[in-house]
């Protein structure tokens, strides 16, 4: 059994519902006695006409999530960075998240915006409505120390952004997923994967996660590898590999290994480290074969935590 505790602020819908659950203290282990005070919070002048909730919980992170402000709290220690993708159960997940409107305001029920809307415009102010979702985004729950996010809407809350990652304006972190440490992310990393330090996703590059297609080969990128623009990978990468921009490897890739000639899938190679994967411009084949020489990496200035 692994512990965790949270003390926060849900957000509770007139019929009882909660929207959502904000944990500013949490931790691993069993909660400190006597527990954070949270205060200063008031319902009087909330324009959703919302209520709140003080919440004080402790779960096993090994058993499926139970409720809202425990699966909340699964997700803010992602993204504080407590516990690392794919090391606590996130079963059911979707079955428990309500789908929100997300605004300036915090998260409305999508059939009470019009509602609300009118409420705001009679003081003079807008409501905006960012996305229709069950996942906010990070930024408005966690702010990671020594992150870099050029656009806060593309990194859900239960992203594992380590300091020095920079996540650029294309770039897209899904929950349960991200990065060890100092990263460029110019690609989409989807639910799952796992990427190391020192690694490049290009621009346009993604990495396949297991959501849509229904299967359960989870992806890890090792350290210092490198996918070009418009690249991608369904099959683990180990340390210092490369993949030529445009290429994607899945598992059934038919891939020529050289300088032998052999040819495998795409699958027999997942983890192997020091592998080039490219596209021969004259046959068309995708060919794999040792690295020559080690990639320079990253810009250490570019990275280095704020």
């Amino acid at each position: 059994m692994s512990r965790a505790w949270g003390v926060g602020l849900a957000t509770v819908a007139t019929d009882g519902a909660v929207l959502d659950t904000w944990f500013p203290h949490l931790g691993l282990g069993a909660a400190p006695d006597p527990a954070p005070i949270l205060g200063g919070w008031s319902a009087s002048n909330d324009p959703r006409g919302l209520g709140g909730e003080l919440v004080q919980i402790d779960i096993d992170t090994d058993a499926p999530p139970a409720s809202v402000a425990d699966t909340y709290l699964r997700l803010h220690l992602l993204s504080n960075c407590l516990v690392l993708p794919r090391s606590i159960n996130l079963d059911g997940l979707f079955g428990i998240l309500p789908n929100n409107a997300w605004t300036n305001l915090g998260p409305i029920q999508p059939e009470r915006v019009d509602e609300v809307r009118a409420a705001v415009m009679s003081t003079g102010r807008r409501l905006d409505v960012s996305s229709l979702d069950r996942f906010p985004r990070m930024t408005d729950y966690v702010t990671p120390a020594g992150v870099r996010i050029a656009d806060a809407s593309r990194v859900r809350l239960g992203a594992h952004l380590a300091a020095g990652t920079v996540v650029m304006h294309e770039g897209f972190c899904n929950y349960n997923a991200g990065t060890l440490g100092q990263a460029m992310i110019e690609g989409r990393i989807s639910q799952g994967v796992i990427v190391g330090v020192g690694t490049d996703l290009g621009g346009g590059a993604s990495i396949m996660g297991t959501l849509s297609g229904g299967g359960t080969e989870q992806v890890t990128i090792g350290e210092r590898c490198l996918i070009g623009a418009n690249a991608g990978t369904g099959i683990s990468l180990g340390d210092e590999c490369v993949i030529e921009a445009g290429l994607y490897v899945t598992a059934g890739t038919l891939v020529t290994l050289l300088p032998n000639g052999e040819v495998v899938k795409g699958r027999d190679l997942s983890g192997q480290a020091g592998l080039l994967f490219r596209r021969n411009s004259r046959t068309g084949a995708v060919e794999a074969l040792p690295r020559s020489a080690k990639w320079q990496g990253l810009n250490s200035a570019l990275h280095a935590p704020a």
